[in-house]
């Protein structure tokens, strides 16, 4: 007998509880970053890659350590540097001795989680190879293609302050990450717990949180990115969206403003953000929440503000506040 397929209510729900248990999973590990753990969780909602920025010891790492663990996913860290060759990241065609014939030994791009550490220190052919499967969610090789697996998800991280020997990113690379998360510093009582945390019944620096469980599968996460599909996007909402996007480009304050994938990635990440919510639908303030993260590695401020040091993020907030949102 056939199991009938669920409501995309009931999916939604369903969607919107297991995310609810992720994310109580990842605030006992990952102490003092609510906000990075509700935006991870969205582009993970929404199928997309995330561009981790922040000084080093703030939890990048820990992050997508723990988001691995919470579903039970294959989980590989590569480090960036500038000797990384593309074979590296992808894998590479070897002859094997024993059987007297060519086989492929894949790369750590094969994972369902990927943490690229300082993406910025690898050589642009390195950083394009790594594009590619972003990009196709596939990797070639000896002519064959090869399928990364269901989930999948790039998480990039940077350093935002020490430059030196680095390779900024390709504007064509930045365009494939769906938001560019800023992880700061906690709190002081967040702190203060954190450190206990790490020290407490411990010896050394590390938390890598061990002792935490899966609390949904793949095949849950699969579930719930195909929940994020129902989600309804009126008209009106979307025009919005597309007009904040329009603004970008016409706004005093910004010199290059953000394209058509800005629009379809505000939109994809306002619907995982309302699934994040528990709703079945995208309201203005879902697009209001994403629009940060979503845009602010895809427009380049003017050269005064550059030069005065004018945070990118006050002038998207700008441009939103000048874009009326539709009223119910």
């Amino acid at each position: 007998m056939n199991r009938e397929e669920p409501e995309p209510l009931d999916a939604i729900q369903r969607a919107n509880e297991r995310c609810h248990a992720m994310r109580e999973a990842l605030a006992r590990v990952v102490i003092g970053q609510g906000a990075v753990i509700d935006q991870v969780l969205v582009a993970l909602l929404a199928d997309g890659h995330i561009l981790l920025e922040g000084v080093p010891g703030v939890g990048k790492t820990l992050i997508v350590r723990t988001l691995a663990r919470s579903f039970g996913g294959d989980f590989a860290r590569i480090q960036f540097t500038p000797d990384l060759m593309p074979s590296d990241i992808t894998g590479h065609e070897f002859f094997d001795m024993a059987t007297q014939k060519f086989s492929v030994r894949p790369g750590p791009i094969f994972s369902n989680l990927v943490l690229a550490d300082e993406i910025n220190r690898a050589p642009a052919k390195t950083q394009a190879a790594l594009l590619e499967v972003m990009q196709e969610r596939q990797v070639t090789l000896d002519g064959q293609s090869h399928a990364t697996p269901s989930p999948f998800m790039v998480l990039a991280t940077q350093n935002p302050i020490e430059q030196e020997g680095t390779y900024p990113l390709p504007e064509a690379e930045l365009d494939r990450f769906l938001m560019k998360v800023r992880v700061g510093y906690p709190d002081e009582a967040s702190e203060a717990d954190l450190v206990d945390a790490v020290t407490r019944n411990r010896t050394g620096s590390g938390f890598h949180g061990d002792e935490l469980t899966s609390v949904v599968s793949s095949e849950e996460i699969a579930n719930m990115q195909s929940a994020v599909a129902h989600v309804v996007v009126d008209e009106r909402v979307l025009a919005y969206a597309v007009a904040i996007v329009r603004a970008t480009r016409e706004f005093p304050g910004i010199a290059h403003g953000a394209g058509p994938r800005a629009s379809i990635a505000l939109v994809r990440a306002a619907k995982g953000h309302a699934v994040l919510a528990g709703n079945d639908f995208v309201t203005p303030d879902d697009i209001k929440d994403v629009a940060l993260p979503v845009l602010r590695h895809r427009v380049h401020l003017a050269a005064d503000l550059e030069i005065e040091g004018v945070p990118i993020d006050e002038e998207i907030e700008q441009v939103v506040a000048s874009v009326e949102a539709p009223r119910s």
